[in-house]
């Protein structure tokens, strides 16, 4: 079970990126477009640079925030997304693919730096409620994409079983992310 889990939380990284990409790119492009134009090689870099970024983030709060409850949460996000992109760069290495990152235009590269800047920036309370916001925010992005995005554009046959077989745990950060978040608000 934590294995899917963290499976799980790799593939929910890739999604959110993919679903912010398709919102912000291709809004005005028919949704046949945008699955057309990602491919594996996209995917599987876009899945290592989202799971990075959500450890980056996560790291912040470990360092910064005083609240047990964003701690642990911190802390499960860093440990998952770290197993999760091991995954997915053993995969890349059996698969023989040459990743193509998004550069620095990339809509969620944008979105990583600002949070990253708002995160360095916030303190105390103020910080902890804008990392469990954000970290919510981009996991419910993630069930979006997968289901609307990511599983329709994946031609690899490992790649697409790997997603199908993890699909119904995707809501395993969610669900954490907005318990974290009900206590917090208060």
């Amino acid at each position: 079970m934590k294995k899917t889990l963290v499976v799980a939380a790799a593939l929910l990284a890739v999604a959110a990126t993919q679903s912010s990409l398709q919102a912000q790119a291709l809004a005005a492009k028919p949704a046949r477009a945008a699955v057309a134009a990602l491919d594996d090689a996209t995917i599987v870099a876009i899945f290592d640079a989202a799971n990075t970024w959500d450890i980056e983030t996560s790291q912040i709060a470990v360092k910064k925030s005083k609240n047990k409850d964003v701690l642990m949460f911190a802390d499960m996000m860093i440990k998952d997304h770290t197993a999760v992109r091991k995954l997915g760069r053993d995969l890349v290495a059996k698969l023989k693919v040459t990743p193509t990152p998004p550069g620095k235009d990339f809509p969620l590269y944008i979105d990583h730096v600002d949070a990253m800047t708002k995160l360095n920036a916030a303190t105390g309370a103020e910080f902890d409620k804008w990392y469990i916001d954000h970290e919510v925010t981009y996991h419910q992005a993630v069930i979006d994409a997968v289901t609307k995005t990511l599983i329709p554009a994946t031609k690899n046959a490992e790649v697409l079983e790997l997603e199908n077989k993890v699909a119904p745990n995707f809501v395993a950060h969610l669900a954490a992310g907005k318990a974290v978040q009900a206590k917090v608000g208060k």
